[in-house]
């Protein structure tokens, strides 16, 4: 069995100027025998407006670990679909691929580690006539790789944690509580 019981990791990466091509996602990572396992096998039914997807690179090509991917937004157009099977998927294949060839996920347990990926795909991509490809699937792939690594770290850890409590907050309360 795996040493990596579940593992949870998330990493935002920016969009460039102008785009909305932020990702946010969010990673499980564990054994198949295991939590994660359990999660992977109850997503393989559809859930109207949460397509969910084995994580591959082209055709014929489903990474390792076994992954799949949903999305944290309600889907509510082919054109979302399209951007987040097509460019999305690859970033994040890419990622998972380039993970595996790094040392970053353990190859030799991509046959008994599974993942999840929760996606944020903003729904303004879907109808943006100057949406920048390259931006989509420069920040899912760098988050994607971000997320996973710091799943397996452990990242941040309680320590880093308690040691910026009082430097860092949440975007959502910038002035909120200044007086």
């Amino acid at each position: 069995m795996s040493e990596i019981w579940l593992r949870t990791g998330e990493a935002t990466v920016l969009a460039a100027e102008g785009q909305f091509t932020d990702a946010m996602p969010e990673v499980l990572i564990g054994d198949i025998r295991g939590p994660v396992g359990n999660a992977f096998a109850a997503m393989t039914g559809q859930v109207a407006g949460h397509p969910r997807m084995f994580v591959i690179r082209d055709l014929n090509q489903q990474v390792r670990p076994a992954t799949m991917m949903t999305t944290k937004m309600t889907v509510r157009s082919e054109a979302y679909v399209e951007l987040l099977g097509g460019i999305v998927q690859a970033a994040t294949g890419d990622a998972i691929v380039d993970s595996l060839a790094e040392g970053i996920l353990p190859k030799d347990q991509a046959d008994t580690l599974c993942m999840i990926i929760m996606i944020w795909l903003d729904p303004r991509c879907a109808t943006d006539e100057n949406l920048d490809r390259r931006d989509l699937y420069r920040t899912n792939y760098e988050a994607t790789k971000l997320a996973i690594s710091r799943a397996i770290k452990g990242e941040p850890t309680a320590d880093q944690l308690i040691a910026n409590r009082k430097t860092i907050s949440h975007y959502a309360l910038e002035g909120v509580f200044d007086d």
